[in-house]
Formats: C-alpha cells, sequence, structure tokens
C-alpha cells in the first residue's frame, strides 16, 4: 500500500512540475512577445539570432560611417562654392584691369580685394570637420596649409600636411577617401608649356624645370658688366656660365628653372608662367602682385602679365570644377551604398525578428490548453490522494 501511494505522489508531483514549467515558458513567451529568450530555449535558432544580430550592428556601424564621410565631403563641396566664388570675382577684376576700366589707385584697391580673397581661400583650405582638418591627406590634426607673411601680404602658401588620402572603410571590402590631399586638390598637375613675359631676352632653357606656377625671374647686372640671374633663391653670375643655353636657377625651396641666357640684353623682371603647374594660392598671389606692379613694369608687360594671369585663373578655376564633380559623384555613390546597406540591414532584422519572435495566436492556444491540462492533473492528483485502504478493500 505504501509502495502505491509513494508512485502515485511522485508521478503527480512530475507531471505538475512538468505543466508548471510548460505555462511558465508559454506566460514568459507571451509576455515578451518572444519565443527565445534565453540560448536554452533553442540553442540552434539563438545561434542564428546572434550572428544576424551582430551582422546588423555591423551594418549599421557602416551606415553611420557612410553619414560622416558623405557630410564631410558635402562640406567639400560648400568650400569648393566659395572658392569658385573667389576667383570668379579675382577674374572679373583682373578683367576689368585689362580692359583699362581702373586707374592706378583703383587697381591698388583691387589688389586688397585679391589679397582679401588669398586670405579667404587659405582659411577655407585649413577648414575642420568635427575636431578634423578635412585637406590633410591622412594628417588630420594639424593645418594642412602655413602661410608666410610680409606685413599683411602673403607672400608663399605651403603645403604641410600628408601626402596620402586618408582611407575609410564604409562597407565590406569597400573604402573611400573623405579626407583629401589638399596638395592634389588646389594644384594642377599637368606640367604643359612654360613661357616667358617680358623684355630681357631670356628664353626657355633645355631642362626640365621644377618650378611651378608663376615665378620672377630677376635679371640684374654686376660691375663688370655679367649678368647676375634668380628667382629668390641664389644668384647665379653667368660670367662664370659655360654653357649658358641651359642655365640652372634655383628658388629658395631648390626648384629648378632651367633658362636660356644666350640672347639676355637687359635687366629687368620676366614673368616665368608654367601651365598645368598652378595652385589657387599661387595664382592670387601673382594676381595681386601683378596689380600692385612693384617690379615696376611697363604698361605693356603689364597687359602681357595680365592676361597671362587671366588664362591661369581658368586653368585653376577648371581644376576646381573637374575636383568638385569627382567628389559630388563620390557622394551619390555613398547614398547609394547607404541604401544598399540600409536594405540588407532591413532584411537582416526581419530574419533575425521571424526566428525570435514568438506567434502569440499559437502561444494563447498553447496556453489555454496547457492551464486545462494543470487542472485536470490537480484534480486527478487529488482524488488519487485521498485513496485509502477501505478504497482496496471494496
Amino acid at each position: 500500500m505504501s509502495g502505491i501511494m509513494n508512485s502515485i505522489y511522485n508521478s503527480s508531483s512530475y507531471a505538475l512540475y512538468l505543466h508548471s514549467k510548460a505555462l511558465s515558458k508559454l506566460q514568459e513567451q507571451y509576455s515578451t512577445g518572444s519565443r527565445i529568450n534565453r540560448a536554452s530555449d533553442d540553442p540552434s535558432a539563438a545561434y542564428q539570432v546572434l550572428g544576424l544580430n551582430t551582422q546588423s550592428k555591423s551594418l549599421e556601424n557602416f551606415i553611420s560611417t557612410i553619414d560622416d564621410v558623405s557630410s564631410v565631403l558635402e562640406m567639400s563641396t560648400t568650400i569648393f562654392n566659395s572658392m569658385s566664388s573667389e576667383l570668379s570675382k579675382v577674374k572679373v577684376s583682373l578683367n576689368q584691369i585689362i580692359s583699362g576700366t581702373y586707374d592706378e589707385n583703383g587697381r591698388k584697391r583691387l589688389a586688397g580685394q585679391v589679397n582679401d580673397s588669398l586670405n579667404q581661400l587659405v582659411s577655407l583650405a585649413n577648414t575642420k570637420h568635427s575636431g578634423k582638418f578635412i585637406y590633410g591627406g591622412n594628417d588630420t590634426a594639424n593645418a594642412p596649409y602655413t602661410v608666410e607673411k610680409t606685413g599683411e601680404r602673403i607672400t608663399k602658401v605651403t603645403y604641410r600636411g600628408s601626402d596620402e588620402d586618408r582611407n575609410i572603410k564604409v562597407a565590406p571590402g569597400v573604402e573611400s577617401n573623405a579626407y583629401y590631399v589638399g596638395d592634389e586638390l588646389f594644384r594642377c598637375d599637368e606640367r604643359s608649356k612654360t613661357t616667358f613675359v617680358g623684355e630681357t631676352g631670356s628664353g626657355i632653357g633645355t631642362g626640365t624645370s621644377s618650378v611651378k606656377g608663376t615665378v620672377w625671374l630677376n635679371v640684374t647686372s654686376d660691375v663688370d658688366g655679367h649678368y647676375n640671374l634668380s628667382i629668390g633663391g641664389p644668384t647665379v653670375d653667368l660670367g662664370t656660365v659655360a654653357d649658358k643655353s641651359n642655365v640652372a636657377v634655383k628658388d629658395a625651396d631648390g626648384n629648378v628653372l632651367y633658362v636660356d641666357a644666350r640672347n639676355i640684353s637687359k635687366t629687368g623682371h620676366e614673368m616665368v608662367n608654367i601651365s598645368g603647374t598652378y595652385d589657387i594660392f599661387n595664382v592670387l598671389i601673382s594676381v595681386r602682385d601683378l596689380l600692385l606692379n612693384d617690379r615696376g613694369l611697363t604698361t605693356s608687360q603689364l597687359q602681357q602679365c595680365r592676361s597671362t594671369l587671366s588664362g591661369s585663373l581658368d586653368e585653376v578655376s577648371n581644376l576646381l570644377l573637374s575636383k568638385e564633380t569627382s567628389i559630388g559623384s563620390k557622394i551619390g555613390f555613398l547614398d547609394d551604398l547607404k541604401q544598399s546597406i540600409t536594405n540588407i540591414n532591413y532584411n537582416t532584422e526581419d530574419e533575425a525578428t521571424g526566428l525570435q519572435q514568438a506567434d502569440i495566436a499559437q502561444v494563447s492556444i498553447d496556453l489555454a490548453r496547457r492551464e486545462t491540462l494543470y487542472q485536470m492533473t490537480l484534480a486527478a492528483t487529488a482524488k488519487l490522494m485521498s485513496l485509502s485502504l477501505l478504497d482496496f478493500i471494496e
């Protein structure tokens, strides 16, 4: 009798435990709406959900990175528009000078305006975004451009940033450069014709010059009657040069201009224009200095130099337009990439939700069925536990 009652008790208790456990799990699913609340609920599905959630988080990070990169590039387009506007104003002023619209005082006022535009361009080239310089390439911590001044006039603008773009991973296996090398954006790099504008008789040497933009060749003479050449660096005494057809004249930075000095017949200044190598700063410095006419050029020389510089302004303006178009294309590419990643992320989230989300209708049915079984088990257990020896004797 004792053994039978123990068996009934143990079986009933175990049945009630199973029903209670199943009810607890169904109630949790009903309240949370999730079929998997812990890994043990469905280890295989839980592993898949974990992988999908990790993938979704990675995609969200890429979307955020694309937004950051696009923000930097959009700022670049705004800066390029501002720079183009400044160059356009200078071009208009220079053309008015060429046509004789302004007198000497007017030219000096315009020179001041060009100097202001130059300061504005340097400031734009040293723009920061979120605490990072955007035109220093891989070096985003330091200002990419430094200036040398004489009084209030900028005499030289030098690029000090990195020579490598800073590439940022925007998708698996895809990188985009948001922080460009300023010296590649704002300088032409298609060296072509070198022209001398002046009356000294200087010409182009046979060597390959390394100077860029506009340089001024100063031709002087010494007490011995020898002509001397300089472009801001060491002076070359032609009296000591054997081959005057290819004289190497260096500036302060070691850049070389090769000069054919055989036909030099007088002293003076020659504006040397190296097409395809201008940067936006060099050309404005040249325009400003030309408007001031500190070198005492004749009216004819001034007109020639201004016409040459007008073409140089077109050169750098076209450069900015080309770079702006390229950056605009990059923004379009990133927008398309962001949309693709967003769609992939939606699909990933849907798949994870499908694995994890509970079918509330089915859970409700299972919960009602399990509660009925639980109540039936309780009733049967109560009936069995009320048996006595008399029930067996009868």
